[in-house]
Formats: C-alpha cells, structure tokens, sequence
C-alpha cells in the first residue's frame, strides 16, 4: 500500500528488474484493518511526497491510548513554494493529532531504546510520552525553518 503522491516515484523503482507491487493505493483518511486494529492514513509530506503518518489506539489495561506513528518531516535540500506549503500543512496537522503514544519510521525519533530498556523497571510504561508526542516535529519544524531562512537569505 502507497499513499497516492507517492506512486509515481515508486513506479520507477523495480526490484529484480519487475515493478514495484502495489496492492492498494492510499488517500488521505483511509483506512485500513489488520486483524482487530485499524490504522488511518494522514497526508503528511516531509521526506517523500506521499509521506504517511498512520494513527490508530491500543489498549493497556483498561485504558486506551491515541499512538502516532509519524512519517519523517525532514526537508529536501531545495524548498519550492509548493513544498513549503505541504510542509507547513504538515507540521500544523500532525501537531493536530491526538497523541499518548508517539512512534515513528525510525526508533531515535521516539527513543525507543531508552523507552524499552525501562519497561523492565515496573514503573509506568515509558511509551506512553504524550510530552513526547511532537518532539520530533519540533526538531525537524527547526530545521525546516532554518533551511528557508538560509534560502531566502541566498536569493535576496
């Protein structure tokens, strides 16, 4: 499955010579049911056009939790005016999300090493970091901003 801005690149890529399989193509606010869980696709470019952060609630005990599994907001080297419009877009809708639970593509965004090595330590589950949530968001917003200004310094 492919958010649908992300198709076109993924039709280029052909592993062992064959195109790219595609089973599903995604839009914004899809969902989709694994088992007993449904996750909903959110529209969120950063690293790729089609960058999707997925939402879904679990439970522990008897409580239920909002988990955001963010996509990379990291910027490309060059910001058009269409990409700082979806990375402004990006930034305000995943702040938007309800979040306890913050995860991601890669596990230094959400810490998950740190957060794992504490589970052992029968205190509250680390992962639930609702302070968490927008960190990463935070850091790549920064240097988000610090790219544009560098690139409207450079044009003046």
């Amino acid at each position: 499955m492919a958010m649908a801005e992300d198709v076109p690149a993924l039709q280029v890529i052909k592993p062992g010579g064959k195109a790219h399989p595609i089973d599903k193509v995604l839009h914004d606010g899809d969902r989709v049911t694994l088992g007993g869980t449904t996750l909903v696709a959110h529209l969120t470019p950063g690293h790729t056009r089609g960058c999707t952060t997925w939402t879904t609630k679990a439970q522990e005990g008897r409580k239920k939790y909002d988990i955001v599994f963010g996509c990379s907001l990291r910027p490309p080297g060059t910001l058009t005016p269409a990409i700082v419009d979806e990375f402004n877009r990006s930034f305000k809708l995943v702040r938007s999300l309800p979040c306890e639970v913050p995860l991601g593509d890669h596990p230094a965004q959400y810490k998950m090493q740190e957060k794992y090595a504490k589970l052992s330590q029968n205190g509250p589950n680390p992962f639930i970091d609702a302070a968490g949530c927008f960190a990463e968001a935070d850091i790549e917003e920064a240097m988000f901003r610090a790219l544009l200004d560098e690139q409207r310094q450079a044009a003046r």
